[in-house]
């Protein structure tokens, strides 16, 4: 039998992590050292909108990038990768909950209108979708689950609408960033340096987690 693939999973997942500390660590030193912290309560109302992005590039996107590349990077079983792989989602949906809990929080008390950006449709449409999935998903592969035979067949598409809803979120965050780009002035600064490094970090990361559900554990 011929080698289909020349690239374990294996090295791409490890790239991941590594993109998700990195990511993480400008986000944390953009928002507390820049942006003067976060807060879900308080009188300085652009911490409420700090936490927006503390949320869901964290929460949602890069422990939902984890949760995909699960059951290529968790060592033992397959039932232990699908616990795993469940739990992280559960945290990425909540995060995201929240996060768009506060960006409303923090648009009603400053007086400013909701759902009028390109940015705020494709995240309210992408967590959402990810609710959705989250919830047939629970169901037909957790509890009670489905037939072997319907799981195999939905499988395909569990995976492509899986990518497809994180590649959104992906996309989301990206206008997301540009409009903190754009509404707060940040051109030729250090912290303009770390928005941008964020946005191009942030799509090797969704290349990374895409990759690593296309390639094999193992040889073929």
């Amino acid at each position: 039998m011929s080698r289909g693939f020349q690239i374990r999973a294996t090295p791409v997942t490890i790239l991941g992590h590594l993109l998700f500390i990195a990511i993480a660590t400008l986000v944390l030193v953009w928002l507390l050292r820049f942006r003067e912290g976060v807060a879900f309560n308080s009188s300085e109302k652009a911490k409420i909108l700090n936490l927006h992005p503390l949320l869901m590039v964290i929460g949602f996107i890069l422990v939902g990038g984890e949760a995909i590349m699960a059951y290529k990077s968790i060592p033992g079983t397959r039932r232990t990768a699908k616990v795993v792989h469940l739990l992280l989602h559960v945290i990425a949906l909540a995060s995201g909950v929240l996060g768009i809990i506060t960006v409303f929080k923090f648009k009603k008390e400053t007086g400013l209108p909701n759902m009028y950006t390109l940015h705020s449709w494709l995240g309210m449409s992408a967590i959402c979708s990810f609710g959705l999935q989250y919830i047939f998903s629970f169901f037909a592969y957790f509890f009670p689950g489905a037939e072997v035979s319907t799981r195999a067949t939905l499988l395909p598409w569990h995976r492509f609408i899986g990518i497809a809803i994180f590649l959104l979120a992906v996309g989301t965050a990206e206008t997301g960033l540009l409009e903190y780009f754009q509404f707060l002035g940040l051109f030729r600064s250090q912290e303009a340096l770390i928005v941008n490094f964020t946005g191009l970090l942030l799509f090797l990361f969704a290349a990374s987690v895409s990759l690593s559900v296309i390639l094999p554990r193992k040889y073929y």
